[in-house]
């Protein structure tokens, strides 16, 4: 492989493309699961027969469930990465991971084969506990990856972030799929569940071929390059000592009048001088303490958790439910299509958009005024043909108004919340700039869970 000044060079990119389908890892059980709403709400929401007339069927209320029990563990342990990071270690966490995560996968699939008159309790409580796991698994591997990416060049972060993006997009491309192929509901549920299997075996083997790269070696095993020092010698640049050696040097050839003892204490004190001066410097470039942090970036972790509060708390809890007014093959993909494949590409082009425009500026009172103000888009999706609903009129009942919706919800939603995530560090020194980024993955994860959790009393509204 060649080399640059020592350094080893990415070649073909294969470190980038690997932390590319790790990203795409990553995010692959929320958005399958999500995209996946249709066929759980079909196997659950089924009417009793009872004495040869119809009962009341049990609401499940798959979506908001699946939602709130999706974000939980992100927040819980986004809260615990610390302790694991600690007394985990990382191939136990990103390989451990991708490994219990495909065990779910595979139970997912195995239950579409189970005929549906197994008991819809069982079903259910199965699946919920199978998304709580599966995405605790999902949190501890994502915050793994986002510390290992962080010890490469930027570019790959930017990477490993593409192809988080494109998850979503991946999973309603994969359900579209399932159903042009016009099989049975159960043979497209399977197939359906079977591309996340294949995609995490995948995920787990690239994982397991970055140590092979050099490339991936000299970065990941070099982690020593930090500037924390330990002891006082370390105090003491080289360049620092070599200055005294040759300072000495210099005496002793100039002022040979100078007895050995004066020129030792003239030595001890001109090293005594440069640690000192050295420990000033470390001291001054000290990290500040979290709630100093946070006093600089409360702005932006306001806008973050804002942003995916207003945005858990509909879709796609309510979004899902919504219907087209027309009948016939469009009637199938109307969800995947306008619900969840726009959502994600509108998404992943609002967040690629930051990285060329980047407006309004990280210190504008606009920005913040701009998240408020998508909480509009609450009573416009609840306003919408969404089915079936008790007490708010329909008074948008046109697909064309729902999908012009949805464009810029998810456009807006993309958008703020990397210029969110972008600002953040930019508004602290760079000794800070890492406690930032956690303190913003904190608040991320709490409006993730806020608007999970709003998502239930905004359906029963509708």
């Amino acid at each position: 492989m060649s080399k640059t000044e020592g350094v080893p060079t990415d070649r073909g990119f294969l470190v980038g493309i690997i932390f590319f389908i790790l990203g795409l890892g990553t995010l692959l059980p929320w958005n399958f699961f999500m995209t996946a709403s249709m066929y759980f709400n079909e196997r659950l929401n089924t009417s009793e027969w009872r004495n040869g007339t119809v009962s009341n069927r049990k609401e499940y209320y798959f979506n908001n469930w699946m939602t709130l029990l999706s974000q939980l563990p992100l927040l819980v342990f986004t809260l615990l990465n610390s302790f694991l990071y600690q007394r985990v270690s990382e191939r136990v966490r990103i390989g451990g991971s991708l490994v219990l995560i495909l065990f779910l996968f595979i139970l997912t699939a195995v239950l579409v084969k189970i005929p549906e008159t197994m008991d819809q309790d069982t079903f259910f409580s199965i699946t919920m506990a199978t998304i709580w796991f599966i995405n605790s698994f999902g949190a501890v591997l994502q915050g793994s990856l986002f510390g290992l990416v962080g010890l490469l060049p930027q570019r790959y972060s930017a990477v490993f972030m593409s192809g988080q993006g494109l998850a979503g997009t991946f999973a309603a491309i994969a359900m579209i799929f399932a159903i042009a192929s016009e099989a049975d509901s159960k043979t497209a549920a399977l197939g359906y569940f079977i591309t996340p299997c294949v995609g995490t075996l995948i995920t787990l083997i690239s994982y397991m071929l970055l140590p092979r790269l050099e490339f991936a070696r000299y970065h990941l095993n070099n982690t020593s390059r930090g500037y924390e020092l330990e002891t006082s010698g370390e105090l003491l640049p080289t360049d620092s000592t070599d200055l005294l050696e040759k300072t000495k040097e210099g005496s002793n050839g100039s002022m040979l009048n100078m007895s050995q003892s004066n020129g030792q204490r003239a030595e001890e004190d001109g090293k005594q001088a440069f640690i000192s001066l050295q420990m000033e410097h470390t001291l001054s470039s000290s990290k500040s303490s979290v709630m100093q942090v946070f006093k600089k970036i409360w702005v932006m972790a306001f806008c973050v958790t804002f942003v995916f509060t207003v945005t858990l708390s509909v879709f796609p809890a309510v979004t899902v439910d919504v219907r087209t007014k027309y009948t016939g093959k469009w009637e199938k993909y109307f969800i995947p299509v306008v619900c969840f494949f726009l959502f994600n590409v509108m998404d992943f082009i609002g967040r690629s958009v930051t990285s060329v425009w980047k407006w309004p500026s990280k210190e504008s009172r606009l920005f913040p005024a701009l998240v408020v103000s998508r909480v509009l888009f609450v009573p416009l999706l609840m306003l919408c043909n969404v089915q079936e609903r008790q007490y708010i009129p329909v008074f948008f009942d046109n697909d064309v108004v729902f999908a012009a919706i949805m464009l810029f919800f998810s456009l807006s939603s993309g958008y703020c919340v990397c210029l969110s995530m972008t600002y953040a560090p930019q508004l602290v020194d760079a000794k800070d700039a890492e406690t930032a980024g956690a303190l913003m993955t904190f608040f991320l994860a709490l409006g993730l869970s806020v608007g999970a959790g709003l998502s239930f009393p905004l359906r029963l509204l509708v």
